[in-house]
């Protein structure tokens, strides 16, 4: 089985278009049930986050399983073919591990080293997990992932050189108010995810003056402005709201527009307002920026930010690029040794199987022999099989791992001539092991 990413992000797809791609959690669950139900997928999980949607997916054909994750995803995107396939990238095998890995590291986020993108890949496999599409192959492979990318936040200088979206974007807020920070204004939070809850972690530590918290689920919402000193209002009252923040931030992921600019006009607000946009599809009506007075900070914005972040942050950025490199090739060394190992196991079944014969027949031949003495007889034997075959098991293990190693498999069975079905059954019943734990 090999690995397949199919995906586009910001890198590859027009702002409007990932807007409009945007998966919710239900529509994800359905896309992963929808590929679990096809023919050349044996595996998947998909990441959806504001700014790209990938699936990573264990498959045996790769253009027939290219074709099906395609239209599964034009399907439950809603884009047709033929404008979502020209921002599609795909990766296979080693391609795809290391594309995994560097999103791991933050190195392909809109801003780079941004550490919410372990939480996002976590909880990506946690629903696979739930709705049965991970495996083992996959679930190893995305374990690797999160500990590559804690390596690259603990082991670099990432993050001295990165920050996070919610950061990016609020410092772009305090210019387009011309403050230093938060101190003094009055911020409203819309939405309680946790988006939000970064924003009202920075707002608060940094000295915000005033914070109120208001979500569809009201419980949610007192519950985030509890814990940061702010105070909680039903999202009916966001107009009245609005009218008297400095700062808003929204965040909810909801289908349509949260602030409108006419609610902005019914609010009655006569200062400066900077409104920041994180989520996709839009909170905020594009036509509020016509309003004066009114600064309005999104993905797109995030994005020029966090690219001229990067450009300033170039050796942290190839430090983090060469263990992605390391980590690449020591994933791809343990898995051609693990190919290697049923083939092993085959042959210690097969010799396990002519020692057993052959002390058999020799209990017929001997029936006098003492107890004794036919034990020390059956440990010889044993021991001088296992003997002869630990030098050539132990290096074709050591030979696997390296590039073309397979071939050392190949010899081995044709030098022992083991049954390709041995073989294959062993390899049946180490991919049928899996993990249900999501570890960081």
């Amino acid at each position: 089985m090999s690995l397949l990413a199919v995906g586009l992000s910001h890198r590859s797809a027009p702002h409007a278009l990932l807007e409009r791609a945007a998966l919710s959690t239900e529509r994800t669950g359905k896309l992963l049930a929808d590929l679990a139900a096809s023919p050349n997928v044996h595996e998947a999980a998909a990441l959806a986050t504001c700014n790209r949607i990938e699936v990573y997916a264990g498959v045996d054909k790769f253009h027939a399983a290219v074709t099906e994750v395609t239209e599964l995803l034009s399907v439950h995107t809603g884009i047709a073919p033929a404008e979502l396939t020209p921002h599609l990238y795909v990766h296979y095998d080693g391609r795809a591990v290391q594309h995994l890995f560097t999103v791991a590291c933050g190195l392909d986020s809109m801003v780079v080293g941004e550490p919410q993108i372990l939480g996002q890949i976590r909880t990506a496999l946690a629903t696979a997990q739930e709705q049965g599409t991970a495996g083992r192959s996959l679930n190893d492979l995305v374990q690797q992932a999160l500990r590559v990318g804690k390596r690259a936040h603990s082991e670099t200088g990432l993050d001295r050189a990165g920050q996070s979206v919610v950061s990016v974007a609020l410092d772009a807020a305090y210019r387009a108010l011309g403050v230093d920070g938060p101190t003094g204004l009055r911020a409203l939070i819309i939405g309680a995810g946790s988006m939000a809850a970064l924003a009202a972690a920075s707002l608060n530590r940094a000295g915000v003056r005033h914070m109120v918290v208001a979500n569809r689920t009201q419980e949610r919402a007192e519950h985030l402005a509890a814990q940061y000193g702010g105070v909680s209002v039903p999202i009916e009252q966001i107009v009245p709201a609005l009218g008297e923040a400095d700062l808003v931030v929204a965040c909810t992921g909801a289908p349509g527009h949260v602030i409108t600019a006419e609610m902005l006009t019914r609010s009655a607000h006569s200062h400066p307002l900077a409104l920041v946009d994180l989520a996709l599809p839009r909170d905020v009506d594009p036509a509020v920026r016509t309003l004066p007075g009114v600064h309005v900070v999104d993905l797109e914005r995030v994005a020029r930010d966090g690219s001229a972040q990067a450009a300033g942050a170039a050796q942290e950025i190839a430090a983090v690029r060469d263990l992605v490199l390391a980590e690449v090739e020591g994933y791809a060394a343990a898995q051609r040794a693990e190919a290697v190992a049923p083939t092993v196991a085959a042959l210690r079944v097969m010799a396990a199987d002519v020692v057993r014969s052959e002390l058999e027949r020799l209990r017929g031949k001997t029936p006098g022999l003492a107890d004794k003495d036919r034990a020390e007889v059956e440990q010889t034997v044993r021991r001088v099989v296992d003997k002869l075959l630990h030098v050539p098991t132990v290096r074709v293990k050591q030979l696997a791992g390296a590039p073309g190693g397979t071939s050392y498999a190949e010899a081995l069975r044709e030098l022992f001539g083991l049954d390709p079905a041995s073989v294959e059954a062993v390899s049946a019943a180490n991919a049928a092991g899996t993990t249900n734990e999501v570890s960081a």
